[in-house]
């Protein structure tokens, strides 16, 4: 019971009157909608450290890593103690690849492809629960006036 209230208060609908925060994304396709609280790594120190060394993380929570342009990225979870499914975004905020519970302290490196702005991680296994998928679109002001979903709206 208290998973399925916890994810139901993960799935609320992404209202436009919430607005865009730098601390806050939201996601819609498909699979429905989520809001997530999100840790910014937005400079290479910030990114090369990412979610390392953390027991744990809330349901609702993740860290969105923001590039200054598009490029291709790749990540690993070396030092890092906990499963992440991480959601590749390219410029418009448009889902383009997820890779699903990446395996804690694998070295191996994870193409996300190319043209990605952002990554979001979180919670292993969350990303098949809640619906993200290739083509979900996410709502932050990091995507501007190149957003699908813009802030304004």
């Amino acid at each position: 019971m208290k998973a399925a209230l916890a994810l139901a208060a993960l799935l609320m609908p992404a209202s436009a009157h919430a607005g865009c925060r730098a601390d806050t994304v939201e996601l819609r396709g498909d699979g429905g909608s989520a809001r997530f609280s999100v840790e910014i790594a937005d400079d290479a120190a910030e990114r090369a450290r990412g979610l390392m060394h953390r027991e744990s993380m809330p349901r609702s929570a993740g860290m969105l890593f923001i590039y200054e342009q598009p490029q291709s990225v790749s990540f690993w979870m070396e030092n890092t103690l906990i499963p992440l499914d991480m959601v590749f975004l390219d410029r418009t905020g448009t889902v383009r690849r997820v890779h699903e519970n990446a395996k804690p302290l694998d070295r191996t490196a994870i193409p996300g492809g190319d043209e990605i702005l952002a990554v979001l991680e979180i919670n292993g296994g969350l990303a098949r629960r809640m619906g993200i998928a290739p083509g979900t679109q996410m709502r932050h002001p990091a995507f501007g006036e190149a957003a699908v979903w813009p802030c304004a709206e």
